[in-house]
């Protein structure tokens, strides 16, 4: 059964949070690929909501950062409305997602990440996006320290910091910016997020985050002369 015909299944019948959290109270087994996915769509759909008129359509912007069918798009179309017409905040969501994935902090990363991808399908994140995207990392549990390093890794190239990118200082020594360089990317490999259970469709997350980071560490590696 593909994330898409589960994706249906999960969420016939009920609100996004009460999927989320009937899941978690019944104990059902379940891998992360559902609420990963229900998350990261219901949050996209609240952000889109979140600045009092819809500007975009959020769900083509969903449907181009992620290259999926018209026919997959009936079921993240379908949880999208759940996630508009659902009275509950994006907290609401956030806090649910934080019991769901027990405080995984990677995990919650990647529904974050998720979401940035989405809102920077058109090109750019727009500052209503931006805040919209830091009080749900707050939820999550991220500080704002790191919360720039996320927004770094999805800023236009030519626009980025690469020592934000990697999250070190400019006074970071050679050493330490390669072992940092190499966690990083170790960290962050596609396959790591396929052993997590996620959709194989969300594999653009790692590989162009790992792309940030490579390209901004030899950059600064470039400035230095190494």
């Amino acid at each position: 059964m593909s994330i898409w015909d589960k994706l249906a299944a999960a969420t016939a019948d009920l609100s996004i949070a009460s999927f989320l959290h009937s899941d978690q109270k019944q104990n059902r087994p379940f891998d992360d690929a559902v609420p990963f996915t229900v998350g990261m769509i219901a949050l996209a759909a609240k952000m889109a909501k979140a600045d009092g008129v819809i500007t975009k359509d959020e769900v083509f912007a969903f449907k181009k950062a992620f290259k999926v069918s018209d026919l997959e798009m009936k079921q993240a179309a379908h949880v999208f409305n759940l996630a508009k017409q659902d009275v509950g905040g994006y907290e609401a969501c956030a806090e649910e997602l934080v019991t769901v994935f027990k405080g995984d902090r990677k995990m919650l990363e990647y529904v974050l990440e998720g979401v940035f991808h989405i809102a920077r399908a058109d090109g750019v994140v727009h500052p209503k996006e931006e805040e919209f995207l830091r009080q749900v990392a707050k939820c999550f549990g991220f500080t704002d320290v790191e919360f720039t390093f996320m927004k770094a890794r999805h800023t236009l190239a030519h626009e980025r910091n690469p020592y934000d990118v990697l999250g070190v200082k400019p006074s970071v020594s050679n050493e330490e910016l390669s072992s940092r360089y190499r966690r990083l990317v170790a960290e962050n490999q596609p396959d790591e997020l396929t052993m997590r259970g996620m959709p194989k469709e969300f594999v653009l997350i790692a590989t162009e985050k790992v792309a940030a980071i490579d390209e901004s560490y030899k950059a600064i590696a470039k400035e230095r002369g190494n």
